[in-house]
């Protein structure tokens, strides 16, 4: 029976985007590093990295408060992506129950303003999340850019992984995939 379960858990995990949805990153056919930017760059002792095992992207780490921290983070490699012909964004993650920040960037830089919106999860359980480019808010360090221009879904360079729930201790998010998803989606 361990076995059984154990192959369903496989295969949930690795359900296909639907038809039409373009997959950005399938961590099942490996994917290159991502960054980890940790709050380490203002003091602070959490820590988060992705790596791939089994098949699939695990962001996982322990965020600390201490030293005025309380985030953990990593994004792809820069790479153009232009997804004008998609109306968001679909991933397949299993989680802890927390939640987490999905981040776009639209250029190269280390910091400036990027694009997120919240996620929650359910603990051990493989679910989509999927997120239109209007839902994205423009933000500078986690504090929302009034005015700025929304997200051009034609210059996305980065994407990214950010825990700040305020809540210490450590954390685990799988990810099968990433995917645009189509606009009948």
């Amino acid at each position: 029976m361990a076995t059984q379960t154990g192959l369903l858990a496989m295969l949930l995990a690795f359900a296909a985007p639907p038809a039409g949805d373009l997959v950005l990153i399938d961590f099942a056919a490996g994917a290159p590093a991502w960054r980890a930017i940790n709050d380490g760059v203002m003091g602070g002792r959490s820590h988060g990295e992705m790596i791939v095992e089994d098949g699939r992207a695990v962001f996982r780490g322990s965020l600390s408060l201490e030293n005025s921290g309380g985030f953990a983070s990593v994004r792809s490699r820069p790479e153009r992506r232009d997804l004008s012909g998609f109306s968001g964004l679909r991933l397949r993650v299993r989680g802890d129950g927390r939640t987490y920040r999905l981040r776009l960037r639209t250029d190269d830089r280390l910091d400036g303003v990027s694009y997120q919106v919240e996620f929650a999860t359910r603990a051990g359980r493989w679910i989509e999340i999927v997120v239109p480019f209007t839902a994205f808010e423009p933000v500078f360090r986690g504090r929302p850019v009034p005015g700025h221009p929304a997200l051009d879904p034609s210059r996305i360079r980065t994407i990214g992984l950010l825990i700040a729930d305020g809540v210490p201790g450590p954390f685990r998010l799988e990810v099968a995939w990433v995917a645009g998803e189509s606009p009948g989606g």
